[in-house]
């Protein structure tokens, strides 16, 4: 073992970029433009897509300690005890179980769902090369600035008299009464999915021409999102079907969050974003993307879930972090073991201290600068900066100006 990897146990880390096209252009990311203020060697181009920062410990964007460039990977296994703790070696498979990203949205995120454990095991074996680890990737988004997406499932009751309308009678499953169930919905999503390019065209012009009263009072916002889809992924992609008639469309400010379970149906639209998930990059893309990129639509079909059937269903808010001194941070609690997510708003001169966690922490500033005080150091922060802090750390945030940290947690 080098001193570098047994004695820092808080450490300032780089994160990595990618290059999606739906990602925002040039200095516009807020992933570009964070990743740019603590990594040398990363320069913006104007005209390249900046979708994504990742800033964990997955193999295919991995963050790097600051002032080596060694993997945090590598970092992490040769000292699994004192960077990982016990309670991630006994029951989170003794690697980061966590995956933090920020993500910057220009247009539509592939319609998609994340396969569960079973799946994905089952994928991952058959098809290692696109389906890359053997786990679930339940994941939650933090809003960081105005953010349009569709998740989950309206209410049966806002879905059942779209296809009343003449032209949607046709995915109606034969037989099926006024009482809707979510078995109906599944064959009706894959029925959507399923439509000819040219029956997905014609849907779409009937919506535009429908009167927005026919639509009901929950789905009057259609119309004006149809052609801002057609303009990103063109008038046959089935995934607008499927987004616009039977999925919640929510607008989100600032702090708000959203979870999504394995199986979980979304796709984010626009805004920035904090998510983080569970240690995968599994996925089945049925939508908004080219045909060649989209899974079997039965197999999507299958995989759905239907835990949340309301926009409602799908919020996770925030909560009074008990492990904050000042009452300044909160917490996101998604129903998984796998991570917390904190946030910590500081206004000009205030500090916080939060205690403890058995498990290590990441943390990045997403707005703002100040200090960290940690194992009797005290490190400098600004906007973009991304530390590694170790299970048993108690750390001290002070700001002069104001701050704001989002800190992934076990």
């Amino acid at each position: 073992m080098t001193a570098t990897t047994t004695l820092d146990r808080v450490f300032q880390l780089t994160g990595s970029c990618n290059n999606y096209p739906w990602g925002k252009k040039g200095k516009e990311s807020l992933a570009a433009q964070l990743c740019a203020k603590t990594d040398k060697n990363f320069q913006i181009q104007d005209d390249e897509f900046y979708s994504e920062m990742w800033f964990g410990d997955y193999p295919d964007f991995p963050a790097k300690k600051f002032d080596t460039g060694e993997p945090l990977k590598e970092i992490l296994e040769k000292n699994k005890e004192t960077l990982l703790g016990k309670k991630v070696i006994e029951n989170l498979d003794g690697q980061l179980p966590y995956l933090p990203k920020i993500l910057s949205i220009a247009k539509a995120l592939p319609l998609q769902i994340h396969p569960n454990k079973e799946l994905a095991t089952k994928l991952h074996k058959k098809d290692p090369e696109n389906f890359t680890d053997p786990n679930h990737k339940p994941e939650i988004a933090v809003a960081l600035s105005k953010f349009e997406v569709f998740a989950g499932w309206k209410p049966l009751s806002h879905i059942v008299p779209l296809f009343q309308l003449p032209f949607l009678r046709q995915f109606v499953p034969a037989g099926t009464t006024d009482t809707w169930t979510d078995a109906t919905l599944r064959e009706i999503t894959r029925s959507l999915l399923k439509t000819e390019e040219g029956t997905v065209q014609y849907i779409a012009q009937s919506l535009l021409k429908t009167p927005k009263e026919d639509l009901g009072p929950k789905n009057d916002y259609i119309p004006d999102l149809i052609p801002r889809l057609q303009d990103q992924y063109g008038s046959k992609d089935p995934g607008t079907l499927v987004a616009l008639l039977c999925m919640n469309f929510m607008v989100l400010q600032p702090g708000d969050s959203i979870y999504i379970p394995a199986d979980g149906i979304h796709a984010y639209l626009s805004g920035d974003i904090v998510e983080c998930m569970a240690r995968s990059n599994n996925v089945l893309n049925a939508g908004f993307c080219p045909p060649a990129d989209r899974n079997s639509y039965d197999l999507f079909a299958e995989t759905l879930t239907f835990q949340g059937h309301t926009a409602a269903d799908m919020l996770l808010p925030s909560k009074k972090y008990e492990k904050s001194k000042e009452g300044r941070t909160v917490v996101y609690k998604p129903p998984m073991s796998e991570f917390d997510m904190l946030k910590a708003d500081l206004g000009a001169g205030e500090s916080d201290e939060i205690a403890p966690s058995d498990g290590p922490g990441v943390l990045i500033v997403t707005s703002g600068e100040g200090t960290m005080l940690a194992e009797g150091k005290t490190f400098d922060l600004k906007e973009g900066s991304i530390f590694f802090v170790a299970p048993d750390t108690t750390v001290v945030w002070k700001t002069a100006k104001g701050m704001q940290v989002h800190m992934a947690v076990v």
